[in-house]
């Protein structure tokens, strides 16, 4: 059980995983109490809302690509904590949200920095961990990132229950003190400068992975398989109570099954993912029994309550393997296509598409699922398993492209000590 939590030993693992910690015990925070803040506080409508943080994340996505490729020509340490200190300051300027104009500047600039801030993150765990490491640690930070975001959940709770002006904004500054908190932390860590460039290699780091078609195959198939997140947290909640019957607080099980054993077990599952090739065996897998899971949450409707209950969070169990092999598979694809000098680059265009399947997710998965019912779940499972049946020969193709075309690889690089 000790070695489930996601803790790791003293090391620099483990003051990256604090920092992951205390963040996302903000993020909690704000994902919690920010619709209600910006409704029931500021005064929006939840319609401006919704249109407000479509747009942003959406203009968000754009930063993915270059604050990763900055990653790759800075100190990623230096940078991940200058831009949680931004972040701070953004996220304490919803304390002067008043109206929409306001509230979707500050959203825009709140999205830009957190998309770039995934892809630095991303360099950064590279950088720390190295390259028999990352993945280990990729997980690891997953395991931290869902107890953090469960903490600042209950604790956004009680700001909930009090429904007053002040509980609102001490939600808000919270969030805001956890960015601090989170970079002073990032400091503990040493300084990753740069190698010495190459003037050979310099094409590659000047937007050579947005023009690196068979990276973005793999990545893509990687990013129609994350679909499963919109799936797990907007469309089972809502079949949860208008298909399969049962009463609201049989979604807070689900989401709780799903973060505890992503907490329990997220580091267990990441082994053997730390290359291409069996990354990609990883991925077949997690389309797999992604697509096995869909069926069980589509035979919850017209059952009675316990029985649509218990098969709800078996449906879960299954699921959230496959969410956890796919999220250390993904990002031991990643990883192993991307040169040792562009891994930021590329981890931000891998977090672009990701972040584009995440934007149509909602609207696309909504209309399949809960307009289309069970002949919609099966068709979900279909795309799963195909796209996860697809993964090993789209990652061969990847890999006979890589030794031509690129300079370095990241698995030459030695491994750092953490």
């Amino acid at each position: 059980m000790r070695g489930a939590l996601p803790i790791p030993p003293p090391g620099r693992l483990r003051t990256l995983s604090l920092a992951t910690l205390a963040n996302t015990v903000g993020s909690g925070l704000w994902l919690a109490g920010a619709a209600l803040y910006l409704t029931r506080d500021v005064g929006l409508s939840p319609t401006s809302v919704g249109a407000g943080l479509t747009v942003a994340g959406l203009v968000g996505l754009t930063a993915s690509v270059p604050l990763g490729g900055l990653a790759d020509r800075r100190d990623p340490r230096t940078l991940r904590a200058v831009l949680q200190v931004c972040q701070a300051i953004v996220a304490a300027a919803y304390l002067l949200v008043g109206s929409f104009p306001a509230f979707l500047a500050v959203a825009v600039l709140d999205a830009l920095l957190t998309s770039g801030n995934l892809a630095v993150r991303a360099a950064l765990v590279a950088a720390v961990a190295g390259p028999q490491g990352r993945v280990h640690a990729f997980a690891t930070l997953r395991a931290a990132a869902n107890l953090g975001i469960a903490v600042g959940t209950a604790l956004a709770g009680m700001a909930l229950a009090a429904d007053t002006h002040v509980a609102y904004q001490l939600l808000v500054a919270g969030n805001a003190t956890t960015y601090l908190l989170s970079a002073a932390l990032l400091l503990r860590l040493p300084a990753y400068p740069p190698k010495p460039r190459d003037p050979a290699a310099a094409g590659v780091r000047r937007g050579r992975a947005l023009r690196d078609g068979r990276f973005i195959a793999v990545s893509g198939a990687s990013a129609v398989l994350a679909l499963h997140w919109t799936v797990l947290t907007l469309v089972v909640p809502l079949w949860t109570v208008s298909r399969a019957g049962a009463p609201p607080p049989v979604v807070s099980a689900v989401l709780l099954t799903n973060t505890v054993l992503t907490v329990l077990l997220a580091v267990r599952l990441s082994r053997g993912a730390d290359t291409a090739a069996p990354a990609a065996r990883q991925l077949r897998r997690a389309g797999l029994v992604l697509a096995a899971a869909t069926p069980l949450y589509a035979a919850t409707a017209g059952l009675p309550t316990v029985p649509a209950v218990a098969l709800l969070l078996v449906a879960t169990v299954v699921y959230t393997f496959g969410d956890l092999w796919h999220g250390t598979a993904g990002a031991g694809l990643a990883y192993d296509l991307a040169p040792s000098e562009a891994i930021g680059a590329y981890q931000g265009v891998d977090g672009l598409l990701a972040g584009l399947a995440r934007a149509v997710g909602p609207a696309l998965l909504t209309l399949l699922l809960l307009d289309g019912g069970v002949p919609g779940w099966l068709a979900l499972g279909a795309l799963f398993a195909g796209v996860g049946l697809a993964a090993p020969a789209l990652a061969r193709w990847a890999l006979a492209n890589r030794g031509a075309e690129r300079p370095a690889v990241v698995g030459d690089q030695p491994a750092a000590a953490v």
